[in-house]
């Protein structure tokens, strides 16, 4: 089969067979013909494509084969300060496939994200023959941030487990604690709808310490050692989260605080709220302090982390609870804001304050060598750390 097409140029309009272009839709050339389809695609001459003897003018092409129209050759214009298109040539059988750039749809499969987050910051500081004086001494603080994620569909379990541990050593008395926490978070949610912000959510918490610590400079008896105290809360109730602001509310009208002291002793003493020892007129011991307490009341939280500016992020944590049978109203305070500043992939700076008021948490101090039971205090801790971080 012979197909015969035929491209005239004449005054105001450019033809292919019947098909007319207006003149202010062409572009004249003085060495090709315009596309009438496309005025930014040429029609090349077609003996610039082997097919000698042909005129310039009007051009008539025979074809018997798919492989026939070499005048519908695109010509791509690129700027002079722009480099060219590199042709590569396509692999059409690849060894290997990589589905990465796939994106995951939580509404059908369930996907782990996790983030693990180890930091040691230290600070040291040396004299001699400093006029003004000073004591040289050193400070070591760990820190170890693990966290687990899952989500499907409208299920989410969020896990955190936080380790801190620091020691100061200055010169002329012994090693002190600076820093020593073992805390384990876990919330599990189911979102009320798909378009919803709100969990039906029940939670976990778990504090306690790693070593003994001491009101110094009395180090003979420890005023708290490992589960004493530890402190377990476990309940139920409902969570407002906007993920992509950071933020986080939980409301739990029903809420377990239970309160552990392994330590007898200081079982036998009331700390931590414990119901203390019952002694004789002789000072002996009818019945030992209770090594643990069980509380029910009602418990809100708050959590807003977020990069407020480039490269500051911002932890603010929140905690309010009250107890329903001991004096409802009286609210223990768990606060804690850090600024994290990232200088580099692995060297961050820090500020960071805790603040801590809990009733039954009485303030002890040293009064002529002997330990001394008051009220309860605020405690307050404060810190400023420049230290090493590794991500993985």
């Amino acid at each position: 089969m012979s197909v015969s097409s035929s491209l005239q140029a004449a005054g105001s309009t450019a033809s292919l067979v019947d098909f007319s272009v207006a003149k202010d839709t062409v572009v004249n050339t003085p060495t090709t013909k315009r596309n009438p389809f496309n005025p930014l695609m040429d029609l090349q001459k077609a003996d610039n494509f082997g097919y000698d003897g042909m005129g310039t003018k009007s051009v008539t092409i025979h074809y018997t084969d798919s492989l026939s129209l070499p005048f519908f050759r695109p010509v791509v214009f690129v700027p002079n300060n722009q480099p060219k298109f590199d042709i590569k040539p396509l692999d059409l059988n690849p060894k290997k496939i990589d589905l990465n750039f796939l994106t995951v749809n939580d509404t059908v499969i369930g996907y782990w994200v996790q983030y693990n987050r180890l930091g040691l910051d230290i600070n040291q500081i040396s004299f001699v023959n400093w006029s003004a004086g000073g004591d040289n001494s050193v400070s070591g603080l760990f820190k170890g941030d693990f966290k687990r994620k899952y989500v499907k569909g409208r299920l989410n379990w969020d896990s955190e487990l936080v380790l801190r541990y620091g020691l100061n050593q200055q010169e002329g008395r012994e090693s002190r604690k600076t820093d020593d926490a073992f805390q384990l978070n876990s919330t599990i949610g189911y979102k009320s709808s798909e378009i919803s912000d709100w969990y039906y959510t029940a939670k976990f918490n778990f504090n306690t310490q790693f070593a003994n610590g001491y009101s110094y400079p009395n180090t003979d008896l420890p005023i708290s050692k490992l589960f004493a105290p530890a402190y377990l809360f476990v309940g139920a109730g409902a969570e407002y989260s906007l993920p992509h602001r950071g933020v986080t509310v939980y409301f739990s009208p029903l809420t377990l605080k239970s309160t552990f002291v392994a330590d007898q002793r200081l079982a036998d003493q009331g700390a931590f709220g414990v119901d203390k020892a019952i002694y004789n007129e002789q000072k002996e011991v009818i019945r030992h302090g209770k090594r643990s307490k069980s509380e029910v009341g009602l418990l809100v939280t708050n959590q807003w982390k977020k990069e407020i500016l480039k490269n500051i992020f911002i932890d603010h944590r929140l905690s309010l609870y009250s107890d329903y049978f001991n004096r409802f109203g009286n609210i223990d305070i768990d606060w804690q804001l850090q600024l994290d500043m990232k200088i580099n992939q692995y060297v961050r700076a820090n500020i960071g304050t805790h603040i801590i008021y809990d009733d039954d948490i009485k303030n002890k101090v040293e009064k002529n060598g002997v330990q001394v039971i008051e009220g309860p205090r605020f405690q307050i801790k404060q810190i400023l750390a420049i230290g090493l971080v590794y991500l993985f």
